[in-house]
């Protein structure tokens, strides 16, 4: 034994290896062996050693490589490290790995040639403290032997305690000195007796000894001073005992081993225990008993395994005297027998476990044989919860016996894997977005942190106001019975099932409300955590049953519940399964005679669980399922057979009997077979299945196995031609699940699979373009896509050049020549037939050879007269290519010929060249007048032949409510005002108090002279802008809503002084502009008055002629990258470069779930030349207005795929397939995937079934990083023979025709519209407010001695179509839920110009250059004009309004509208202003004479907002 410090400076092994972002680790090499000690993870691998620090970064590495030199026999052994790159003729392999933390040393055991140990620097591994040729464990790589240190009774002494394997027949290297016993206890330090790693205790080594036979060890560790060690012993018989070794700690190793005691593990159903086998071991921490749970394999096979809970607290009743060890003991006594507490999991390939307690629960984390890592929680009573999958590996992978906490946060638990370590998390509670979530998935590690709404862990909530689940296994959050006491008096208790923070019990509340009043009378006893009780106003409950709802406070947690409460003496009937269930979710009791008032604790759903259905139906039966192994994605389209299968409503999968059955729709029903969707799931192994029958009862037994995902390793070859259809085959594992191919060149092809075996896959490749070199190979996997590791390389087709034939007996020999390619193609690829005077002879391949330049290919045709074939047909993949022979005469003849010709060709070319100039430049003049002319024809056969066939049925109109469109109008480009003044749902039925600095500005907004006072002062103020204007209006109009009679005095006051402004100017120019508060006051005012008529009298025309505009658009191609349309009003939108298209109708279907179903088709009309989010867009409208409600995902949530050959192919409106012309890509149409009429279209919601790439459209590419086009071709130069259709000449006032269209389609929506705007009420009156202020305006004029009837039709045109009609036109959004296209604002403009033109009083001669938005309606105007006249005609004959008439209406609208908006937020804004211009405001009030009074309250109010950060509530 030697120290080496030269070792100090030992090679470190490679540092670069792999630190993968989803929280793992990849090594050289597989792992052998590996540690946790506090903050760090040690691993060892076949080649080298690893520190890591606790989140798995790379610390330090130890090459265990290295030379080794001299002889053990000698004791001159010597092993010297080596760099990575240099020769090594040894490797010391780690089969102990020993964080020795109190000595801050880290050693590791094992053998190079012989045993070898070293102790390293615990936190540099790179320093070499000691090293020794010794044997210390195992001296086999693979035995199953367990070592750990084991802390003396002696202070800061430590034992190294090895139990190795032992062998019936034990292998030995006879020149190495071994351990032959069973068990030693060997010394870490120097100071102790013999020395480090001695075994030795008062000169002699006392060990434990196998009696006779194997021995493996699996497990062992220490708990205060006594020591578990598990062991399995094998016999011939293939049975197996498990045995428990206790050791208490001693003053020396020799009376320690005296302390043995034993047990035998008994498993049921093995026979006693004889079949079962340990795998892996874990002690549950904490408690009193010491409880421990152990993985075994049971009935004597390789696949079920069991987690079972023992009590291995010690037995000192036993006996030393052991009938499977030895040690130097005499004692009598008897062999401890133990058996389980409870099995609380079976799960095929169990391989590790780790427990560990949280709170009240236990939890497990399992490893399989197939690389998954399970976690069950487990309660008190021993009740396990649903297990949950926190990995999962996509390979089989088997996951290492051993696994370890994360000792620095613990929440991520170590997950080896053959050469990866994955440091999985603990728990994924922030997935679960509320109360609810966050209890049902029953992990104690999750609690709902009420001040975050957030689940979380316990310790990420910041105070203790939180809740979490109970103590104990519960499957509902709140429970509830029924009892009726003897006077009949009825009361329902509430329980819930939840453990809380400290501050949560206290701060406990319930609410009871009914749908049909008042639920709970007056003395209910009040709420106590967990339980409140609510005594019932009414002993009679209806017989249908009364649903209710509890709404639930713990601390600042709300939820509520909703349940329904029966009359449990009205449950009546044949005592069923179903009258059962009914009675004991009505929260009612159940008993032999049937359902009674629960008086007593109740019952819960097991009662029923043995009783007949009542249903008379045939009971069902299953045969087989085909397929019964699927991947854990799940399959489409499986196969159940059985019997009486025809009433069966669903399939019912259920993996574990702790977790909620998945249930699987069923189709195409027979008595004998049925088709269902196996659905995907989280974890692999075997699940239950049965059918439903309508009762809810499930029938049958079978058994479907989920394995892991397909996976490919290689394809051969690895080529094909462009042209396609070249048979490959995919190499990998797991393929018979694969359903479908693609490539990701052509994802619109789905190809399938010619054969497949679970490692060979064979398909024929798509084709290709001339563009693609390399292409990604998919796989299809039931609703999911798995991406190949290796890729295909695309090359131009294979070239043929010439052929010689020669005859060979009855035989001729073909010789067909080939350029030398990338390909490869092999003969059985190749099919040749000789070809003479049209018929086909076949010839055989038979060799294949080549040189640099040419591939030879030999082939015979067999017992044929003919000689000399002047052509070859050649076969490859699915294209067929015909080759010319030709002899060697012919050539020379050929040449001799071709020399005059060639002269001759030259002079004809020349004279000829300007004939065909000439011609050409005709022919094309002709192409282009024909293709006008066709345009021009076709414009006019449109606009003769326009049909008004749009939908005048539009179903639920979406109005705004009133609130809503209220604010739009007042603050139309503030969102923040917008939102700040209106109140949310439910808070707009409260009223509520004012603060007393908000009470004091609401009284002076009353006073008339300030308010008019403070808005002059401002508009005095050149900072004051016209935006400030129309906010300080409109917050005036909120702040004022409860009292519209005191706004109509404010805005009539403001408008006389206004009046009087302009009356020296030009009246006409009053109202025309927002310029002034009081002129968005007037805007506001007339909103708000002529609310009810819009609703009732124009909203729905509006909605229809928008309706109108939108489908008229939708029936020709819009270009989604500019926005313009061949059907459209305005000239500045029209496509008038649109291609030639064709309608088609789709049939859509929607998908239910995740799982496959799919809802009945959907008849969506669309244009082959739409793209695909255009697509989308139309079937989206089509359901809204076919079902009158929208569907519930979004546009960008949802995506698409086309029906092609019985299988999907995704439609992107950009994929590797989009044709690029420059470094411009064209989106995808119907047409680029070739879809026909009548195909059948899938839409799935991007979540459930996430796309293949990132960018799906264009509207995915956020960053604007791509130039697109539509249908408008880019000025990009191209081959015009690819796309001669694009290029043909196009004229804009050719297609105008089409503006003419539209507006015929539309026009009588358009007058409807105008006519309902300018016609009269219901009862034969105009609006109140309309008259009203018309009369205003009127009394104006005639104070100001204005006698042009002019001047007053332009005051009323300013004010009210101008003013209000028009914002509305042009802003549909602002009345109804929906969204305003940029073409259809392009529209609306057309028609608000041509209702503009309509109230005025100009007459305009339009002319050859006017525009084509004036000349749509010229014709119309005169008329509409006339209409206008009538209109403010009817409007002055009526009787004018007296003021209380006027004033009531008013008092209505604002009582019908209280509390809908913040008052207080709205007075808190407009006190901005007043503080801003306070001076100013001052000023102008004492210029205008105003009283103390008001001007103390007006500091009043300053002062009361100045103490105050903000208002807010009481």
């Amino acid at each position: 034994m030697m120290l080496l410090p030269s070792l100090l400076l030992a090679l470190w092994g490679d540092p670069g290896r792999c630190l993968e972002e989803n929280g793992g680790f990849t090594f050289d090499g597989d792992i052998r062996r590996f540690a946790v000690a506090s903050d760090t993870v040690y691993v060892a691998t076949e080649k080298t050693l690893y520190q890591l620090s606790h989140d798995l970064t790379q610390v330090h590495s130890l090459t265990l490589r290295g030379m080794l030199t001299g002889s053990h026999q000698t004791n001159e052994e010597h092993f010297s490290r080596v760099a990575e790159t240099d020769e090594a003729n040894a490797t010391f392999g780690v089969h102990i790995l020993l964080p020795f933390v109190k000595n801050e040393s880290l050693v590791i055991c094992g053998v190079i040639e012989c045993g070898y140990c070293e102790v390293l620097d615990l936190k540099n591994i790179s320093n070499v403290q000691y090293n020794e040729h010794i044997q210390v464990g195992s001296m086999w790589p693979d035995s199953a032997s367990v070592g750990f240190l084991v802390d003396a009774e002696e202070r800061n002494k430590s034992y190294i305690l090895t139990a190795n394997q032992q062998y019936e027949h034990e292998p030995s290297k006879p020149h190495c000195v071994q351990e032959t016993d069973a068990v030693y206890l060997r010394n870490t330090q120097h100071n102790q007796e013999g020395g480090i790693f001695s075994k030795n205790d008062q000169n002699i080594g006392p060990s434990i000894q196998r009696i006779n036979g194997d021995v493996k060890f699996v497990d062992g560790f220490q708990i205060n001073s006594s020591i578990y060690l598990f062991s399995n012993l094998p016999s011939s018989d293939k049975n197996n005992k498990v045995r428990l070794i206790w050791l208490w700690v001693q003053k020396n190793k020799k009376e320690t081993f005296r302390s043995l005691r034993g047990a035998t593990l008994i498993i049921p159903g093995g026979d006693g225990g004889k079949g079962s086998e340990l795998l892996a071991s874990a002690v549950i921490p904490g408690g009193p008993q010491v409880l421990w749970s152990g993985v075994f394999r049971v009935g004597g096979g390789q696949t079920p395994t069991e987690l079972v809970l023992f009590d291995i607290s010690p037995d000192l009743s036993g006996s030393c005297n052991d009938p499977d060890f030895h040690v130097d003991c005499k004692d009598e006594g008897n062999l401890t027998i133990l058996k389980p507490m409870a099995v609380l999991y079976k799960q095929n390939y169990m391989t590790s476990v780790l427990a560990v307690r949280q709170k009240a629960w236990m939890v497990f984390f399992i490893g399989t044989e197939d690389g998954q890592l399970i976690k069950l929680s487990v309660d008190q009573n021993y009740r396990p919860t649903c297990p949950r999958v926190l990995y999962r590996a996509v390979d089989d992978r088997r996951v290492f016996p051993k696994m370890y906490l994360d000792q620095v946060d613990r929440k991520h638990v170590y997950m080896p894997l053959q050469n990866q370590m994955k440091r999985v998390p603990v728990s994924k509670c922030s997935i679960y977005t509320d109360v609810q979530k966050c209890w049902s998935a029953q992990d104690p590690y999750c609690v709902w942190c009420g001040s975050e709404r957030s689940c979380k862990f316990e310790d990420e909530c910041q105070d203790s106001d939180w809740v979490s689940i109970p103590d104990y296994s519960q499957p509902r959050m709140v429970s509830h019975k029924v009892s009726k006491d003897a006077t009949g008096q009825i009361t329902l208790h509430i329980q819930t099932h939840l453990t809380v923070g400290q501050k949560v019990a206290s701060n406990f509340a319930c609410q009871f409300s009914a749908i049909s009043g008042e639920l709970c009378g007056t003395k209910n006893p009040p709420p106590l955590f967990p339980r409140c009780t609510c005594v019932l106003s009414n002993s009679t409950l209806p017989a249908v049953g009364l649903p209710f709802t509890v709404k639930f406070k713990l601390g600042r947690t709300l939820f509520n519940k909703q349940l329904k409460l029966s009359s449990c003496s009205d449950i009546k009937g044949t005592p069923t399964f179903v009258l059962c269930r009914t009675c004991i979710e009505a929260g009612c009791g159940w008993s032999k005679d049937g359902c009674s008032w629960a008086n007593g604790e109740g019952d819960d759903e097991k009662v029923c669980q043995m009783m007949e259905s009542g249903i008379n139906l045939s009971t069902p039966g299953i045969s087989s399922i085909t397929p019964s192994s699927v991947s854990f994605y799940g399959r489409n389209h499986a196969v159940l057979s059985g019997y009486n299968l025809i009433d069966v409503t669903g399939v019912k999968i259920q993996a574990d009997v702790n977790c909620l059955p998945l249930e699987s729709p069923v189709w195409n029903k027979t008595d004998g077979k049925l088709t269902f969707h196996i659905p995907s799931v989280d974890n692999k192994g075997t699940v239950q299945v049965c059918v439903l029958l309508p009762d809810g009862s499930c029938h049958g037994n079978a058994t479907i196995t989920y394995k892991s995902s397909p996976s490919c390793t290689n394809i051969v070859p690895s080529t094909t031609w462009i042209s396609g259809k070249r048979e490959l085959t995919l190499r990998g594992s797991y393929l018979e699940f694969v359903e479908g191919i693609m490539h990701s060149h052509a994802l619109q092809e789905v190809t399938a699979p010619r054969s497949r075996t679970s490692q060979n896959l064979n398909y024929d490749t798509p084709a290709a373009d001339q563009r693609t070199l390399g292409s990604t190979v998919l796989l299809k996997v039931a609703n999911k896509t798995v991406a190949c590791s290796t890729t295909i390389d695309y090359y131009p087709d294979p070239e043929f050049t010439s052929f010689s034939s020669i005859r060979t007996g009855e035989d001729v020999r073909i010789t067909l020549q080939k350029n030398a390619d990338k390909l490869e193609m092999t003969l059985a690829e190749l099919s040749v037939w000789g070809v003479k005077e049209g018929k086909e002879y076949p010839c055989i391949m038979e060799a294949k050879h080549n040189n640099n330049e040419t591939d030879f290919f030999i082939c015979e045709i067999q017992r044929t007269t003919s000689a000399i074939f002047p052509q070859l047909l050649i076969k490859y993949g699915d294209k067929m290519v015909t080759l010319n022979g030709t002899s060697s005469y012919l050539y020379l003849l050929l040449a001799l010929l071709l020399i005059p010709c060639i002269i001759v060709a030259v002079v004809i070319f020349y004279r000829s060249q300007q004939n065909k100039l000439t011609a050409r430049m005709n022919k094309h003049m002709e192409d282009l007048e024909l293709d006008i002319r066709n345009d021009i024809r076709q414009g006019f056969i449109d606009l003769q032949t326009e049909k008004v066939d749009l939908m005048e049925n539009v179903g639920t109109i979406p109005f705004l409510d009133y609130k809503h469109f209220a604010s739009r109008i007042f603050f139309p480009e503030s969102e923040s005002f917008m939102a700040l003044c209106i109140k949310d749902i439910g808070q707009d039925v409260v009223k509520v108090r004012l603060d007393e600095g908000c009470q004091g500005l609401s009284r002076l907004l009353q006073d008339q002279l300030f308010l008019t006072s403070m808005v002059h002062a401002l508009e005095e103020q050149k900072s004051f802008t016209v935006k400030d204007k129309c906010v300080l209006a409109s917050l005036l109009t909120v702040a004022l809503h409860h009292n519209l009679s005191y706004l109509t005095e404010i805005m009539e006051t403001l408008l006389r002084a206004l009046t009087q402004q302009k009356s020296n100017a030009q009246p006409k120019l009053m109202l025309r502009r927002t310029e002034s508060t009081v002129e968005k006051l007037l805007t506001n005012w007339m909103s708000i008055c002529l609310y009810g008529f819009l609703r009732e009298s124009v909203g729905q025309h509006l909605f229809v002629m928008v309706s109108a505009l939108t489908q008229q658009t939708a029936k020709g191609p819009v270009d989604c990258v500019t926005g313009k349309a061949l059907y459209t009003l305005s000239e500045d939108w029209l496509l008038w470069q649109a291609q030639d298209f064709i309608s088609l109708k789709l049939k859509v279907l929607f998908a239910v779930g995740t799982d496959g179903e799919v809802s009945d088709h959907l008849e969506v009309n669309a244009l082959s030349c739409d793209s695909v989010e255009q697509v989308k867009e139309k079937i989206l409208s089509t359901f809204k207005a076919k079902f009158g409600f929208p569907y519930n995902g979004h546009l960008r949530d949802v995506r698409l795929e086309y029906e092609k050959n019985g299988l999907f192919v995704a439609l992107e409106e950009v994929d590797s397939s989009s044709e690029v012309i420059g470094e411009v890509t064209m989106l995808n149409t119907l047409k680029h995937y070739m879809v026909p009429d009548g195909a059948t279209i899938k839409v799935l919601s991007k979540k459930d079934h996430p796309p293949l790439s990132p960018q799906g459209s264009l509207k995915d590419d956020e960053n604007f990083s791509g130039k697109y086009f539509h249908l408008i071709d880019p000025d990009v130069d191209e081959d015009q023979s690819r796309n001669p259709e694009r290029k043909k000449l196009k004229l804009k006032e050719v297609h105008l025709t089409k503006l003419l269209s539209t507006k015929v389609a539309v026009h009588s929506f358009v007058e409807n519209l105008f006519r309902s705007i300018w016609g009269t009420t219901p009862q034969g009156r105009t609006p109140q407010a309309i008259k009203y202020f018309f009369d205003f305006l009127d009394t104006q004029a005639d104070n100001m001695k204005i006698t042009d009837p002019d001047v007053l039709h332009i005051w009323k045109t300013n004010s009210l179509p101008l003013r209000f009609w028009v914002n509305i036109l042009k802003n549909p959004q602002f009345v109804f839920d929906m969204e305003k296209t940029p073409q259809l604002e392009s529209c609306l403009s057309v028609i608000t110009q041509a209702f503009m033109d309509s109230f005025s009083l100009s007459d305009t001669q339009l002319g050859k250059g006017a525009p084509t938005n004036k000349l749509l309606y010229a014709k119309d105007i005169p008329t509409f004009k006339q209409e206008v006249k009538a209109y403010y005609k009817h409007i002055s004959d009526q009787s004018p309004l007296t003021g209380s008439e006027f004033k009531e209406f008013l008092q209505e609208e604002s009582k019908k509208h209280e509390n809908e908006f913040n008052e207080a937020a709205a007075l808190r804004e407009f006190y901005k202003f007043i503080q801003r211009y306070f001076p100013e405001i001052k000023d102008k009030l004492e210029q205008n004479g105003a009283p103390a009074e008001l001007m103390e309250q007006l500091q009043h109010v300053k002062n009361l907002f100045d103490g105050l950060k903000s208002c807010s509530w009481n």
